[in-house]
């Protein structure tokens, strides 16, 4: 138990990081520009982005990053620094995100943050930090790689391509309305606990301070995840989350889409990424499936050597769905 919970540590502690990084060379002779945007506002809540690229005034590619954190926790900050060193080294522009946070703010508002964000980006984009609007690409992890596959089939126009890292296509089914075998072996977190730590101000970042975590483990503990989120029972309004899973709505439009996953992820079973992977197969649509063998959430037990493949072939989908980088 006491490995299982220390994993389950691991998996939060990004939590913790400060929301703003200090621009950094990544390693790079070219200086990295980061600047931060207000792209919405909704009840008194400003909804921001960062935005990472050389500061040379060139046209670059874009790809959004979305960040993980359940839906409940997180913030724009979280975005994997060795990734986005190669995506700007590469010479794409970078667009990190926040979302307006659960159970607060409930899914339905969520997707409308994030298709509103695609949007200011691709209008504004253009004036403010020099990219091509016509091909975007959209990636996250975990929760950010279930937003990601919903912008598959929420956001028009549709993404370029897509990358969900250890993301998922289905919100109601059991591994998230039923207690979780995983999360049960911990100590149960008492509901006035959980209740606590959320259920003030509407709110698009969080750095730890109200342990929102405790309320993740609540849900997951006691399988009230989609309910909680979403505003729906899943057991008595089932065709409520139609429109909420991505598994259920893909078609031949459907942007191509690569799919990582470890094959030992506590906390998003790799049953999701190849429920995903089958239907983008039966409908025809262009994508693949890394499978990282004994690999926990985040890849977590893997060898940095398979994490750097992971990135690199990550790279090269972009370069086939979106065209080769000019000047990087």
């Amino acid at each position: 138990m006491q490995s299982g919970r220390r994993l389950f540590l691991q998996m939060l502690a990004t939590e913790a990081l400060a929301v703003a990084l200090p621009q950094r060379s990544f390693g790079q002779e070219k200086p990295i520009d980061k600047k931060t945007f207000m792209y919405k506002t909704v009840e008194q809540c400003e909804i921001k982005a960062d935005v990472y690229r050389h500061s040379a005034d060139k046209t670059r590619l874009v790809v959004i990053w979305i960040h993980g954190g359940a839906l409940i926790m997180g913030h724009r900050g979280q975005i994997d620094q060795a990734l986005l060193g190669k995506l700007l080294k590469a010479g794409y522009a970078v667009v990190s995100l926040d979302y307006r946070l659960a159970p607060e703010t409930k899914l339905l508002a969520i997707l409308e943050d994030l298709q509103d964000a695609c949007k200011w980006i691709r209008e504004k984009g253009p004036e403010l930090f020099h990219i091509d609007p016509k091909r975007v690409a959209v990636m996250g992890g975990s929760a950010g790689g279930y937003l990601t596959l919903a912008a598959g089939f929420r956001v028009n126009p549709r993404p370029t391509a897509l990358v969900s890292f250890w993301g998922y296509g289905d919100i109601a089914g059991p591994w998230y309305s039923r207690p979780d075998p995983f999360y049960s072996k911990m100590p149960l977190v008492p509901k006035e606990e959980a209740y606590k730590a959320v259920g003030g101000p509407v709110i698009s970042a969080s750095t730890g301070r109200n342990n929102r975590s405790r309320f993740y483990l609540y849900c997951r503990q006691q399988g009230l995840w989609p309910k909680e989120v979403t505003g729906h029972d899943p057991d008595k309004e089932p065709k409520a989350f139609d429109d909420f899973c991505p598994v259920r709505n893909v078609s031949e439009k459907y942007p191509p889409t690569l799919l990582i996953h470890g094959t030992n992820d506590t906390d998003v079973p790799y049953e999701q990424s190849e429920m995903m992977a089958k239907e983008l197969d039966n409908k025809g649509v262009k994508h693949e499936l890394i499978t990282v063998k004994d690999a926990g959430h985040g890849l977590a037990g893997a060898k940095p050597s398979v994490v750097a493949k992971a990135h690199d072939r990550v790279l090269a989908f972009l370069r086939e769905q979106m065209g080769q980088v000019r000047n990087p």
